[in-house]
């Protein structure tokens, strides 16, 4: 804003100079008092982002056409300069800002063909500003395009470094407080024995898993640095569990990092709960599909099954270990999390797209 009030003081002061150039003064001021009442709407206009469309910056451009097309009617035939002059960056700018590079370089050749097909003489002179508004269109545009793409890496490293700085704090507040808990309830009920035995079995369960999520959330937050991973031997390290064997397509399946760690603790995820619910021993499959569209994991095991209404209650307790180690992870790649159980068995069906999501 503050450069259209520059080139518009500009353009009131010559023309007021040079009001001698003008063939019909009264409309060269009527022109002038246009420049003047359309940059105050436009200043008011640009403010709020809700009305920067197009039909505003369409009508902006249109009345720096129409007020260059009109200045051979009030100057006649041999003008020099043109009435609005550089009060035409102000239109050219806004179409360069919104609409990057091509809307400059649009709005740069509009106006200066415009420029130059009302003149009846074209000097060099009248060519060189003609090409310098189409150059300062298209860099002006290439400008703001690279400033907000600039903008956008700098605003995404500052979210992963607060998402680092708080994962840091978490995990120092964790450690500090709940795992050495947890460890000492682990201790206590083992010397205690009894009930409170059983207790501490429990507490280290609780421990260990904590410990585990916290890697987990720190392998992702590495992962999502380090590009892409083979999900086939990802998965393929599960088989040193006791009891889990991995079966896969002999070549790579290669993923975004992000995808394949996430992928892999919601499998990691299921294999605890047969760990916990069916055995430590207990024998579990796990089998990867690669299909050109998305990939699927299946997680079997040969336990009792679920109990209907097992898991509903565990959310409603607030044991989100199913939902959120789970169905959590697959959902926010843009997958689905499937349950089959039953008297034979349990399986999870993992299926996530692949490409962009």
């Amino acid at each position: 804003m503050v450069l259209r009030l520059a080139v518009l003081a500009n353009a009131v002061v010559l023309n007021v100079y040079r009001r001698d150039n003008f063939v019909h003064p009264t409309a060269g001021l009527l022109l002038v008092a246009v420049m003047v009442l359309w940059t105050a709407y436009a200043a008011w206009a640009y403010l709020a982002a809700r009305r920067r469309t197009w039909p505003l910056l369409v009508a902006d451009l249109a009345v720096a056409v129409g007020v260059l097309v009109a200045t051979p009617a009030v100057k006649g035939d041999g003008f020099s300069a043109t009435v609005p002059g550089f009060w035409v960056m102000g239109a050219l700018l806004a179409w360069a800002v919104v609409w990057r590079w091509r809307g400059g370089l649009a709005a740069g050749v509009l106006l200066g063909v415009v420029d130059l097909a009302i003149r009846r003489d074209v000097s060099q002179s009248h060519y060189g500003n003609a090409f310098l508004l189409v150059l300062g269109g298209l860099i002006i545009g290439f400008l703001g395009e690279s400033l907000r793409y600039l903008a956008a890496e700098r605003d995404a490293a500052q979210r992963s470094a607060a998402a680092a700085a708080e994962r840091a704090r978490l995990a120092r507040a964790v450690h500090d407080g709940v795992l050495q808990t947890l460890a000492l309830v682990q201790r206590r009920g083992h010397e205690l024995g009894g009930d409170a035995a059983e207790l501490g079995r429990l507490a280290g369960e609780q421990e260990a898993r904590l410990r585990s999520l916290i890697r987990d959330q720190d392998a992702v937050a590495d992962a999502r640095r380090a590009g892409t991973l083979d999900l086939a031997a990802e998965l393929a390290r599960l088989d040193r569990r006791p009891g889990v064997s991995v079966a896969g397509p002999g070549e790579p399946v290669v993923l975004p990092a992000e995808v394949v760690t996430e992928l892999v603790a919601a499998v990691a995820a299921c294999l605890d709960n047969v760990a916990a619910h069916v055995g430590p021993d207990a024998p579990a499959w796990v089998l990867l599909e690669a299909l050109p569209d998305r990939v699927e994991v299946s997680v079997r095991d040969e336990g009792p099954g679920i109990p209907g209404g097992r898991l509903e209650s565990a959310v409603a307790e607030g044991r989100l270990g199913v939902s959120g180690s789970v169905r959590g992870r697959v959902a926010d790649l843009g997958g689905t999390a499937t349950l089959h159980t039953g008297a034979s068995g349990t399986e999870w069906e993992l299926v996530v797209p692949r490409g962009p999501r």
